[in-house]
Order: C-alpha cells, then sequence, then structure tokens
C-alpha cells in the first residue's frame, strides 16, 4: 500500500484544437523513454480538485481560469509509481477539460519539482497524437480528446487504463 496521491489535470485546448503536453521521463513503473503528459499534480493537503486544477494549470502554464471554466471530470486513471527515493504513490488522476484561446506558456511559475520532471512542452493536433511513437498520458488520451473535440462531454467520468 502506497501513500495516498490525488491530483487534478487538465486537457487544455487550444483555439486551433491542439491539446497542450509537457514532456518529461515517467517514473516506475512505466516505461523509463521520456513521454508527455497533460498539466496538472498533486492537491495540497485539503484542496479540492477543482481548486487544484486551477492552481496546477497556472503554476505550469501561466493560463489563470476560473474553476467555472473547467468541466466536470471527464476521465479518471488510477494506480501505483514510485518516486526515485522508492516511495510508492497510490495515484488516482482526475482529468478536467478547457478550451482556451492560444496563448504563449509561461514555466515561470513552475515549482521545482516541475521543473526538474518536466522538460519541454507542445502543442499536438489530434492526427499528431495518433501517429505519434510517443507515450502519452493519459492512456486513451487522442480517444478521449476526439470526443471532447466533438462536445460530447461524458456523464460520468471514462475509466482510462494506468499503463
Amino acid at each position: 500500500m502506497g501513500i495516498q496521491r490525488p491530483t487534478a489535470r487538465v486537457i487544455l485546448v487550444d483555439s486551433e484544437d491542439r491539446v497542450l503536453l509537457f514532456r518529461f521521463n515517467p517514473p516506475a513503473p512505466f516505461d523509463p523513454d521520456p513521454g508527455w503528459l497533460t498539466p496538472g499534480g498533486g492537491l495540497d493537503p485539503g484542496e479540492s480538485t477543482v481548486d487544484g486544477a486551477v492552481r496546477e494549470l497556472f503554476e505550469e502554464t501561466g493560463y489563470r481560469i476560473d474553476g467555472a471554466q473547467l468541466s466536470p471530470v471527464v476521465a479518471v486513471s488510477a494506480g501505483q509509481w514510485s518516486a526515485d527515493d522508492g516511495t510508492v504513490y497510490d495515484a488516482t488522476d482526475s482529468y478536467f477539460f478547457v478550451r482556451a484561446d492560444t496563448f504563449e506558456v509561461d514555466i515561470s511559475g513552475q515549482e521545482e519539482v516541475e521543473r526538474n520532471a518536466l522538460s519541454g512542452h507542445r502543442w499536438w493536433a489530434l492526427p499528431e497524437l495518433r501517429a505519434t511513437s510517443d507515450h502519452v498520458f493519459p492512456l486513451g488520451l487522442a480517444g478521449l480528446l476526439e470526443r471532447l473535440l466533438a462536445g460530447d462531454i461524458p456523464d460520468e467520468p471514462l475509466r482510462l487504463p494506468w499503463r
């Protein structure tokens, strides 16, 4: 049994229907090759998932939103991962969807742990996501993004595979 680590993550889409992803090195037990993931991270004690999503999005991208701009949670993924020091976490990732005007990503607000873990970012079009051989988290993002771009927000969060 690991340490509980709920997270709030944001599927952020710009005016050109591209999703923002950050490059990172996945922790164990994932393949160690660099991959891509959505903005977001762990919740602070007592913080709601909505408040965590708003905070994390601003810290990692410089883009400020109001919690009312977020969709309901559209997907959830849960499983274990291990930090470099061997600490095991039981993560539950909650994914929100939000559209944004195209903006310049500002990483100056990232915490040290984020600066150390993230090694770049880019906007991805759906065909690029479908074609890449890179690891993309959450698994199944391309199919979920296609649905979200069509305006199909699920009534209940979809369960996405952990790995």
